[in-house]
């Protein structure tokens, strides 16, 4: 049943895009500004950035303690904001029940922001340390240099992020392009808020037009029409100008043609040379007709670019003369998988941009053929469109049953009912041969996953310590289609997955690189050297005969379940259970040689399984003052966090800084200062806590994902004695915990791009 939709323009001018989706768990609001950083003064760079900033930081309604970030992080939502070139947009995802909170927040914030002085000196701060980390992450100085690409004169060369000197705040010229930016764009002519979640409509209506109310009445003001896009000659950058209304969606089509990686298709003749490494292809910049987008092509050192360019070509004249009512068939099949498998939040989002999940109207199909015309081709290469992907077809698979492996839990905790499963598969691998064969895995999985990415499955091959991991979680017959695919590849990589590979994978900023890192360091697995050497399907054989496996499924209903034992009959290694992690005791820091100059430390701290409803409580009652402490006190830093992580099945309390200015040592020394004041117990956190692990309420894959974790740590996994785990915690709980997180013999790790302050720490 397709999910209910309506779209009322308010009297202040402002849009309302409201969708009832029953199926849905969660609640979420996107709201989007029809202005961003290119509608600001050119005086003042980075002012539209600014102020996204400024209205997190609280009003005289709503202050920070009480503000959306604070109110949507309690209740274990997800809250952001983007400014774009020429949109800005607000959004989060609560309970149900939480939608009418958020919203008023968000409204009032974004309608009656407080501008003082002091706070904009404060986060002037937070946006010149962005602008620092910013400046030496390679990744955003690559997408910087792609955006010069366009010509001279368009904004898109231009620097819009901000920083300490083109926020002049004294300047009473600043302050007022400041005000007037928010009074011409922050009214109801500029605003189009979307609504999402399982309330019925009118429910969502109301809500919307008793909270939007708060803004000024206008009409959507023009913004200026950009200078010509007229692009450099640079490879596999794509300009297009005065575009028909629907490029973007026609763009989506033809980015998710060109990831097709099937045979018949331009991936899959990259593929077949052994030239591919990876494939990405993403739009840059979309207003008024024009278009920048971008292929992200990785290929081997054997690889002729000059040829492959060519090869792209070729299926670009191909596609612009296939059948195009073909081509959008499937897309529509493929969106209306990624519509019932999107949460709250992306539909939401999606609704915002007036481009929800569907296939392509006939406006669009026009700007779909527009687009084709401005590409370069010429008739090279031989090429088919491949049949519907079978991950599209939503019957079960068929075939003869087989009973499920012994080394499988079957897990209770999400009913079939919610059309969503999840199976993990963990194999102990302690071939010397282990990491070398991780490549060799990596690449063979990595087509169906692009496949899997397409049709809104996820697919997940990961490493920790002497472990692999394997994860599939989306619509039942998808999932077990792609498990059979990925165990028969698994067992037997093709000849083109024997080589190594030779592309490098881009560099996290420091704080990301360090939790990469975490699962092998909670293992307490040393990092060992990796030595070239040649790999055969004789050595994947004995690797497997060797290793042991178990793993958990959850959300299979009986028919599914039947199928799923016919998909794990040839689970390659022998069946066994989890057991027990190892420990640790005392202090351990480890050194992480990272990319990158900033600081950044990650405090992960380690709590029996008994603990867990109270170390999560902790940690929700430690997120706000660690946030308000480090970040808006101190100003350590933009990249401050701190909550409970399950990792590797090990329960614990993660803090995380990246600082441009403060070693490690300094800001554990700082985090310890905090703790050691202690925290006061909230019913009403505490309330909402519990009320996060009802499972009518948690998001299918947080359902799984805990469950997992459990199976892991050897525990049992039942929602319902954590919630009352949770009510049941007392002060004396709290303080008793937070005492033996301190305690000189407790168990930290910490991880950090720095030397250990300590010559005791191992």
């Amino acid at each position: 049943m397709p999910d209910a939709t309506r779209h009322p323009t308010l009297a202040n001018g402002l849009q309302l895009t409201l969708r009832h989706a029953p199926r849905l768990k969660r609640s979420a609001a996107a709201l989007r500004v029809h202005a961003g950083s290119h509608d600001a003064p050119g005086k003042w760079p980075g002012l539209a950035h600014f102020l996204e900033h400024l209205f997190f930081l609280g009003t005289p309604r709503f202050p920070l303690h009480d503000g959306l970030m604070r109110y949507v992080q309690a209740l274990g939502g997800q809250v952001n904001a983007s400014t774009r070139e020429r949109v800005t947009d607000f959004f989060f995802e609560v309970p149900p029940y939480a939608l009418a909170g958020g919203l008023e927040r968000l409204c009032q914030m974004l309608a009656e922001p407080d501008l003082g002085i002091e706070r904009q000196r404060r986060e002037r701060e937070v946006i010149h340390a962005e602008f620092i980390a910013w400046s030496r992450n390679p990744q955003a100085q690559q997408q910087f240099a792609l955006l010069q690409s366009a010509a001279p004169g368009h904004p898109l060369g231009a620097f819009h992020a901000g920083n300490r000197h083109t926020l002049a705040l004294q300047d009473p010229a600043f302050q007022q392009a400041l005000g007037g930016f928010h009074q011409r764009f922050y009214q109801g002519g500029q605003i189009v808020l979307s609504l999402c979640g399982p309330q019925p409509l009118d429910e969502l209506e109301q809500l919307g037009r008793r909270n939007a109310e708060l803004f000024a009445t206008g009409q959507c003001m023009p913004q200026t029409q950009p200078p010509p896009l007229s692009a450099k000659n640079t490879p596999l950058v794509f300009a297009h100008e005065n575009l028909p209304a629907g490029a973007e969606p026609a763009l989506e089509l033809l980015v998710a043609s060109l990831g097709d990686s099937r045979p018949g298709t331009w991936l899959d003749a990259l593929r077949q040379r052994g030239w591919l490494q990876s494939f990405k292809a993403e739009k840059l910049y979309a207003f008024a007709g024009q278009l920048l987008w971008h292929i992200d092509l990785q290929l081997s050192a054997d690889a002729r670019p000059g040829d492959a360019h060519a090869l792209l070509q070729g299926w670009f004249s191909f596609i612009r003369q296939a059948d195009l009512e073909q081509l959008n068939s499937e897309f529509g099949l493929l969106q209306h998988s990624r519509e019932f498998s999107a949460s709250a939040l992306e539909l939401a989002r999606r609704d915002s941009t007036g481009q929800p999940f569907a296939k392509l109207d006939a406006q669009a199909m026009q700007a779909l053929r527009r687009l084709l015309e401005g590409l370069p081709s010429h008739a090279h290469g031989q090429w088919q469109l491949p049949e519907v992907d079978p991950l599209l077809i939503a019957d079960l698979p068929t075939g003869a049953a087989h009973p499920l492996p012994k080394a499988l839990k079957l897990c209770d905790q999400l009913p079939g009912t919610r059309q969503y499963v999840a199976l993990y598969l963990r194999w102990h691998v302690q071939s010397p041969l282990r990491q070398h064969m991780q490549g060799v895995i990596e690449q063979v999985l990595a087509p169906l996953q692009a496949r899997c990415e397409r049709a809104a499955v996820q697919l997940q091959f990961s490493a920790a310590g002497e472990h692999w991991q394997l994860r599939c979680a989306g619509l039942p017959a998808a999932v077990l289609r792609t498990v059979e695919q990925a165990l028969a590849l698994m067992l037997k990589p093709p000849a083109s997955c024997w080589q190594p590979r030779t592309a490098k994978l881009p560099a996290l900023i420091p704080i990301r690189a360090l939790i990469k890192h975490l699962p092998d360091a909670v293992l307490n697995t040393p990092p060992t050297a990796v030595t070239a050497c040649t790999l055969a399907q004789a050595q994947l054989d004995d690797l497997w005969e060797h290793a042991s496996w178990h793993g958990m499924a959850t959300g299979f209903d009986d028919a599914a379940l039947e199928v799923l034992g016919s998909a794990l009959q040839h689970c390659p290694g022998q069946g066994s259970r989890p057991v027990p992690l190892p420990t640790w005791a005392n202090h351990r820091w480890q050194h992480v040689d990272v990319a990158g100059s900033e600081h950044a430390l990650l405090l992960f701290c380690p709590l029996p399984a008994a603990n867990e409803a109270s170390g999560r409580l902790l940690a929700q009652l430690l997120q706000g003052p660690v946030y308000q402490r480090l970040r808006v006190e101190l100003q350590l830093g933009y990249a401050v966090f701190s909550a409970f992580r399950q990792v590797e099945g090990v329960n614990g309390l993660l803090f995380g800084v990246q600082s441009p200015h403060t070693s490690p040592a300094q800001i554990l020394d700082h985090l310890l200062t905090l703790l050691r004041e202690g925290v006061t117990l909230d019913p009403a956190a505490q309330q909402a806590l519990a009320g996060q692990f009802d499972e009518p309420a948690m998001a299918n894959a947080d359902v799984a994902e805990w469950a997992w974790q459990t199976h892991l740590a050897t525990q049992p996994a039942k929602l319902d004695v954590l919630r009352r785990a949770i009510l049941n915690t007392r002060q004396t709980d709290l303080d008793h915990l937070l005492g033996t997180l301190l305690d000189a013999g407790s168990s930290w790790l910490c991880l950090a791009n720095a030397a250990a302050p300590h010559p005791d720490w191992q």
